[in-house]
């Protein structure tokens, strides 16, 4: 990928984008394989890893806003707190791309005030977008109060005229702190759930929902967990971590019982919705903690997917698995480091195959699926 901003220095985020792409993924494959090695991964159980395209991948934008209400800038901050204007940045996807600099026009138009982090002055926060695969937007401007609330209700019809803009909302995070949003969500549209479609499902996402950001790798993952699971043919699954149902869904078949456990509401709803719109009687959701609910839940399933973030499950969830007596465990993790602590807590938990998928090109990220089952 060709970036201006990469070359003059304005943004280092892509700090592998000087080296070829296949030398890109040989290294994170060799990484991940060197740190599971010692739970018992070897290169005979890796498969051929998931590719991405290294451009045009970002389905969400996350730009941090400064400037002037004249001249904003969306993208990044400098050392100095000032703003760097990313609007022309490859990673997006070519709807985003085309998106922003209407955004960033809007802002004038509403008159929304950027906030100086120095000078700790100022409104809007952030500009974030998100692009279906459809090509429907989900935008929030998050900002210090409601204060603008009222111009940005005035101007959003122009806006929804000249962008397919499905879910809109304002977000507000009054703190002068390295915190994106706040808790408080005001709904600018009748939607409140941008429609991710995966693999023919769905995904219903909502403004505090996590989703993979790298849409056709997301897309491969599940695909993978499917068919992974189809190969051991439980009869019951719990999916932990759930969110809005990836996993879960895909999983789901006629006789077999899908379990997901997540702890923001808003997701699991999303995820039952899901699950009624595609017919699927088979799948219950539960909001709570995943750990939590293993250890009082007082049985086990066939199988347990778990997608944790990056501190990956812990000790507690990693012991109650290896008691449990679960036949089969799908583990899909962004950090192989702390992969490798969970494994070496469940010894009686053997690797059978284990992939890399590339979400993060032209990044030191991955992303690592396995599979594992009771010796």
């Amino acid at each position: 990928m060709d970036c201006g901003y990469f070359t003059s220095g304005a943004c280092r985020s892509c700090r592998w984008l000087e080296m070829a792409y296949a030398d890109q993924l040989a290294q994170k494959q060799r990484r991940v394989a060197e740190a599971l090695d010692p739970v018992g991964l070897d290169a005979a159980r890796w498969e051929e890893p998931v590719s991405s395209p290294e451009a045009g991948f970002r389905n969400k934008a996350k730009m941090v806003v400064a400037g002037s209400v004249e001249a904003p800038t969306l993208g990044i901050l400098s050392h100095d707190g000032l703003g760097v204007d990313l609007l022309a940045c490859g990673l997006h996807t070519p709807g985003l791309q085309a998106a922003l600099p209407v955004l960033s026009r809007f802002v004038t138009t509403a008159r929304l005030t950027p906030y100086s982090v120095p000078e700790r002055r100022g409104e809007l926060k952030h500009v974030i977008a998100t692009e279906a695969p459809g090509g429907e937007l989900m935008v929030r401007w998050v900002l210090r109060s409601t204060e603008a609330l009222s111009r940005l209700r005035k101007h959003l019809p122009a806006l929804l005229d000249e962008l397919p803009i499905a879910v809109a909302s304002v977000n507000i995070q009054p703190e002068h702190k390295a915190v994106i949003e706040g808790p408080e969500e005001i709904f600018l549209t009748a939607r409140e759930a941008l429609t991710m479609e995966v693999n023919g499902i769905g995904l219903r996402l909502r403004p505090h929902s996590f989703f993979q950001t790298n849409t056709a790798v997301a897309a491969a993952l599940y695909r993978h967990a499917r068919d992974l699971v189809s190969s051991v043919s439980p009869a019951t699954v719990w999916d932990l971590y759930c969110g809005v149902g990836g996993f879960g869904l895909h999983v789901a078949a006629p006789g077999r019982e899908v379990l997901g456990v997540e702890s923001s509401e808003q997701a699991i709803e999303a995820a039952a919705s899901t699950a009624a719109e595609l017919g699927l009687p088979g799948t219950s959701w539960v909001a709570g903690d995943a750990a939590a609910y293993a250890l009082s839940a007082g049985s086990a399933p066939d199988l347990v997917i778990v997608n944790p973030p990056r501190r990956g499950i812990g000790p507690a969830l990693s012991g109650w698995l290896e008691e449990s007596g679960v036949e089969h465990v799908v583990y899909s993790s962004c950090n192989v480091d702390t992969l490798a602590r969970d494994l070496g807590d469940m010894p009686s938990l053997r690797p059978v195959s284990a992939r890399l998928l590339d979400m993060f090109p032209n990044t030191d990220h991955h992303e690592v699926l396995i599979l594992l089952r009771r010796s």
